[in-house]
């Protein structure tokens, strides 16, 4: 008999990206993405998306190279904490309660298999609107900034790993949700290759591939959505207009169908602007959806090949990466 499916967790919290250009990545994030800052203290800064209702949805923090530092989870309650912190105990890669945190409550540490630092809380700083920002619609967080790309929400995280099949274990096993969607090498082995984690209804808050370097613990891209289509192809060419590299897109995924652009931030981090289109997964009993590498390289979802640069660049790239 198959295991009941845990949801303890509500949704991808925040995102933590290393960048050696601080001032320039906080110019991308609010002059062209369209973000806000709710704090900037001790070499970080933090902001959000104009509906995301935490205090941060991204931080900011200077380093000599780009990267993540770390992602966290929201849990759904106090007690679907305490039962996720029990699970990760037990797997080995915990590492320890912090307290002492900006925007949010105690949050349990740990790492993933393939060494992203992670945490996971409930507790949470949720965002009060000011009369400069407040929106005309009370279930709104704040209002429609009319500023670069209009960016609403952080939506997903993509992160490389050396072993998706690890990945894929532990998170099921002590995290929860619901595999979606993966890549695999054929129908008979069944090895895989790409693997999309979702915890509540939309088709995923996380992404996970494989890292054809070989590499661990990399960062591959976060993504920010807005609310349409449309939207999407303005990004570009505010990003063109703006001196952003694109890397590829726009364009339609065939996993998952999200609407696509993929740029650099100035620090060199990757981040896809997307709409998700009304896509949910509401099927109780929905069934993984399985692709093969064959399947894969027939392209995106109208034709556009997947390009190289997509398995191979991440942050910190092997020239930045430090060895003990």
């Amino acid at each position: 008999m198959k295991n009941e499916i845990i949801w303890d967790i509500a949704h991808l919290g925040h995102v933590e990206l290393l960048t050696p250009k601080l001032d320039a990545s906080t110019r991308f994030f609010t002059d062209v993405m369209g973000m806000s800052i709710t704090e900037a203290k001790d070499g970080s800064v933090y902001l959000r998306a104009y509906d995301d209702y935490e205090h941060h949805s991204l931080k900011l923090t200077q380093y000599k190279h780009a990267g993540m530092g770390h992602f966290a989870w929201r849990a759904k309650s106090e007690e679907a904490l305490k039962r996720r912190v029990e699970a990760i105990e037990k797997s080995g890669y915990g590492i320890g309660w912090s307290g002492d945190n900006i925007g949010h409550g105690p949050a349990y540490l740990f790492h993933s298999p393939d060494g992203h630092k992670t945490e996971i809380y409930f507790e949470t700083v949720k965002y009060k609107s000011g009369p400069n920002d407040s929106s005309a619609l009370k279930n709104t967080v704040s209002k429609f900034p009319g500023k670069g790309i209009n960016v609403r929400r952080l939506d997903h995280l993509n992160l490389f790993s050396n072993d998706v099949r690890a990945f894929r274990d532990f998170h099921l096993q002590n995290l929860g949700g619901l595999l979606t969607e993966s890549i695999v090498d054929n129908l008979t082995d069944m090895n895989p290759k790409a693997v999309w984690f979702a915890v509540n209804s939309k088709s995923y808050d996380l992404a996970v591939t494989i890292d054809y370097l070989g590499l661990k613990g990399r960062f591959h891209h976060v993504t920010y959505a807005c609310n349409s289509r449309e939207e999407v192809l303005i990004a570009a060419d505010i990003c063109l207009e703006n001196g952003i590299k694109i890397e590829t897109g726009p364009h339609k995924h065939a996993i998952q169908q999200t609407f696509f652009l993929y740029v650099y931030e100035p620090g060199g981090n990757r981040i896809e602007v997307a709409n998700t289109t009304a896509r949910l997964i509401l099927d109780p009993d929905y069934k993984t959806i399985y692709w093969t590498v064959d399947e894969r390289k027939k392209g995106q979802a109208w034709g556009l090949p997947t390009i190289e640069s997509f398995h191979t660049q991440g942050t910190p790239m092997p020239e930045d990466m430090e060895y003990q």
